[in-house]
C-alpha cells in the first residue's frame, strides 16, 4: 500500500522550532523526489521545500534560511526542520512524493502547524 504519514506538527510560539517527519511505504523511496507543501486557511497549497533523489534541495523564498529539508533513505523518511517560526507559517503541512516513470503524485494526510503566542 502506497502511503505517506506525516507527524510532528503542533502549537509553537513565534521564534520556536518544530521538526516534521514523513514516513513513506509501498514504493521505492530512494528514487523518489520528496516535497513539503503547506496550505493555510483560505489560501492555495504552496510548495515549501523539496529534495531530489540525489539530495538537491529547493526552498520557497519565504522559508529560506529558516527551514531545512532532509531525507534518510535507510528509514524511508523525509524531514522538515523549521526554525524561527512565524505566525504566517501556520498551515497544514503535507508531504508528497514524485516517483520516476509514474505521473501520479502521492500525498500524505497532513499535519497541523500553528504558530501563536
Amino acid at each position: 500500500q502506497v502511503q505517506l504519514v506525516e507527524s510532528g506538527g503542533g502549537l509553537v510560539q513565534p521564534g520556536g522550532s518544530l521538526r516534521l517527519s514523513c514516513a513513506a511505504s509501498g514504493f521505492t523511496f530512494s528514487s523518489a523526489a520528496m516535497g513539503w507543501y503547506r496550505q493555510a486557511p483560505g489560501k492555495q497549497r504552496e510548495m515549501v521545500a523539496d529534495i531530489t533523489s540525489g539530495g538537491n534541495t529547493n526552498y520557497a523564498d519565504s522559508v529560506k534560511g529558516r527551514f531545512t529539508i532532509s531525507r534518510d533513505n535507510a528509514k524511508n523518511s523525509v524531514y522538515l526542520q523549521m526554525n524561527s517560526l512565524k505566525p504566517e507559517d501556520t498551515a497544514v503541512y503535507y508531504c508528497n512524493a514524485v516517483r520516476i516513470y509514474n505521473p501520479n503524485v502521492i500525498w500524505g494526510q497532513g499535519t497541523q502547524v500553528t504558530v501563536s503566542s
